[in-house]
């Protein structure tokens, strides 16, 4: 592998749990479609938090409030035409509001669906990439950092 080329995506993603279910989203992918929390890459110019909300609110039309951070997983999937591609994902925890912003979603996300944990372990075929199911797995074992685990130098936000 050529490292000077090499460059992982950064991502972020939202957990959501209400009443022992948990906010997801079912969108559009190359291998069909899948399940995934809401998530997305971060852009320039903006903190994660900032991104994860961002996202959440482009993908699901809730606001999402975070509370903590889950965990940071470093992850290689296949692409398109077979490329593997690195992934860092920081997941987050937290609220959102009950009713979402009337909007329209992301053009890939076809609905926002709510499952139970059994359920979505029912359906792992389905995930976007098993992080899915991995980040939810420690949320539920109760997986939890501040939000100041993770800083932003002043620079990035230029």
């Amino acid at each position: 592998m050529d490292t000077q080329l090499w460059a992982p995506h950064v991502t972020v993603a939202a957990i959501i749990e209400h009443e022992q279910r948990f906010l997801l989203v079912e969108e559009h992918t190359p291998n069909g479609l899948r399940l995934n929390q809401p998530a997305g890459h971060l852009e320039p110019s903006e903190t994660l938090l900032e991104a994860v909300v961002r996202e959440t609110l482009e993908e699901t039309g809730h606001v999402f409030t975070p509370q903590a951070l889950v965990g940071v997983y470093v992850a290689q999937f296949e692409r398109e035409h077979g490329v593997p591609a690195t992934y860092v994902r920081f997941t987050y925890c937290g609220t959102a509001t009950h009713d979402p912003i009337p909007r329209e979603l992301d053009p890939d996300i076809l609905r926002t669906v709510w499952l139970s944990a059994d359920a979505l372990r029912a359906q792992a075929s389905r995930h976007r990439t098993p992080l899915v199911l991995r980040c939810v797995e420690d949320y539920l074992a109760g997986r939890r950092y501040p939000l100041e685990f993770v800083q932003s130098h002043p620079a990035v936000l230029r």
